[in-house]
């Protein structure tokens, strides 16, 4: 049985068990967790708590993670823009409109079932729908992912992005003219209560860092690069909109007027890690895909 060893920072002083095994990784649900914590999974110090344990700086918690249930994904044909590939981890390039992972009522066309299909030996670690998968991009963002092929590559990726030191830069179009060249979102993100299949700015969400820097500014809209220190769902497009600059052609935090492109401008261009076995870090760069360039150029000559 795999597991994760983290030890609770000041931010984390007094915070709920449950709330800070959960945020160790973007794959978690609060729900999963305690779950978990009810069949003794979870130890703080060595012994088993209870959800509500509010932890103190210091605990050193352990989190075993249990072995997965049986998969019920077809694997399917399918072409993959893979960029790196041995026998611990793979590094591909998802294009815009692919979803990472099944779902119930979504259980064909999604990258799982390209990569059951090209490789038998992913990573089971994640439980039923999800093997391989250590992070995930939104279904309308493209951009590169990596795919664990092991238990050990599992663990030891995911171990990097609880320690935040997974490289991860990406390219976003986004309405309005940033007057900053930098900047810092700390904003913490959950759940919007008023609608369950969004995420916004909550007082008790997960910890969200995102730096970012303009590459290009025109008429109505700035081209900026986004760093990601956190990896929560939706985290630049909830970010950049909390800050009045929400992301174009965005279906769901951005403005109904927008530019034509199918779902929100942002690319994943940058993916870095230490690799599982060898540990020399190795970094990956793929370049914008073409309606994201094309946007480019037409706003470049609106200049």
């Amino acid at each position: 049985m795999d597991h994760i060893e983290h030890v609770v920072s000041t931010e984390e002083d007094q915070m709920r068990v449950d709330r800070v095994a959960a945020g160790l990784s973007e794959e978690w649900s609060r729900a999963q967790v305690q779950g978990w914590i009810k069949e003794g999974l979870v130890k703080v110090n060595g012994q088993a708590v209870k959800s509500n344990y509010k932890c103190a700086e210091g605990d050193e918690l352990l989190i075993e993670i249990p072995e997965p249930e049986p998969l019920d994904v077809e694997a399917e044909e399918m072409p993959l823009d893979i960029y790196y590939e041995d026998a611990d981890v793979l590094v591909v390039n998802k294009p815009r409109g692919m979803v990472v992972h099944p779902a119930p009522g979504h259980l064909t066309g999604t990258l799982v079932n390209g990569l059951m299909a090209h490789c038998k030996d992913l990573s089971g670690i994640n439980g039923v729908m999800r093997p391989g998968i250590v992070h995930r991009i939104d279904k309308d963002t493209s951009g590169l992912l990596m795919v664990a092929k092991n238990d050990l590559a599992h663990e030891r990726l995911v171990q990097q992005l609880v320690d935040k030191s997974v490289t991860r830069k990406y390219q976003a179009i986004v309405h309005g003219i940033i007057p900053h060249d930098h900047g810092t979102i700390d904003a913490p993100i959950g759940r919007d209560p008023k609608d369950r299949q969004s995420m916004t700015i909550v007082n008790g969400g997960k910890e969200a860092v995102t730096h970012f820097r303009v590459l290009d500014r025109f008429k109505d809209f700035t081209l900026v690069e986004c760093v990601l220190e956190t990896g929560r769902t939706h985290q630049i497009r909830v970010h950049m909109k909390y800050i009045g600059y929400p992301l174009a052609g965005d279906p769901k935090y951005g403005p109904r007027k927008t530019l034509n492109i199918d779902g929100q401008a942002l690319h994943a261009g940058v993916l870095g890690f230490v690799h599982p076995r060898t540990e020399e870090y190795m970094e990956f760069e793929a370049p914008a895909p073409e309606d994201f360039k094309q946007l480019l150029k037409l706003l470049s000559k609106s200049n």
